[in-house]
């Protein structure tokens, strides 16, 4: 995640971020700083929609389904694809994620939608409102930005990548003799 407090990247408080720590990585012992600790949520509408769309889909109970929910809400605004946003190593664990613990929303995406446009559209028709131009999505003119490939590189897998190219040329450098 790029730049800024971990809680905030995640969507989660700093209590709540603790708390998933110390129960999913109890070996880590990790140990948030005073401030991060303290740290609250400041979340937009939208991402409140997403977080609530999920939480009122969840197929799993407990705090998990709440944590992923908020992390999941909080990534889908950011550029890139979803499951890179959160760090996955490809779509496929997204689908995977999502129909584990919000197999009722995940089940509604029977046209394979890229999911941070599916999000979208299930909030869209909720209200009443239609995404597409046209009344079939076949000849929307977005059609590939919905239904388009995803395949490739994760962002973290080439900028782990990148550094290990860097780390060797730098190796190289300096044991070449000037």
């Amino acid at each position: 995640m790029d730049g800024g407090a971990l809680p905030a990247k995640t969507g989660l408080s700093g209590d709540e971020l603790a708390a998933l720590l110390a129960q999913y990585f109890p070996s880590l012992e990790v140990e948030l700083r005073d401030d991060l600790l303290r740290y609250k949520c400041n979340e937009n509408d939208e991402i409140a929609m997403v977080r609530d769309l999920l939480l009122k889909h969840r197929s799993t109970q407990g705090d998990l389904g709440r944590w992923l929910a908020a992390m999941i809400a909080r990534r889908a605004i950011e550029p890139d694809h979803l499951w890179e946003d959160l760090g996955l190593r490809n779509r496929g664990e997204l689908s995977r994620l999502l129909s584990r613990h919000y197999a009722p929303l995940a089940a509604r995406n029977v046209n394979n939608m890229r999911w941070k446009r599916f999000f979208y559209r299930m909030l869209c028709e909720d209200e009443g409102l239609a995404m597409c131009t046209t009344p079939v999505c076949t000849q929307c003119n977005d059609f590939n930005l919905c239904f388009g490939e995803e395949s490739g590189e994760s962002r973290m897998a080439e900028r782990r990548r990148d550094q290990l190219l860097e780390a060797a040329r730098q190796q190289v450098t300096a044991d070449w003799p000037i």
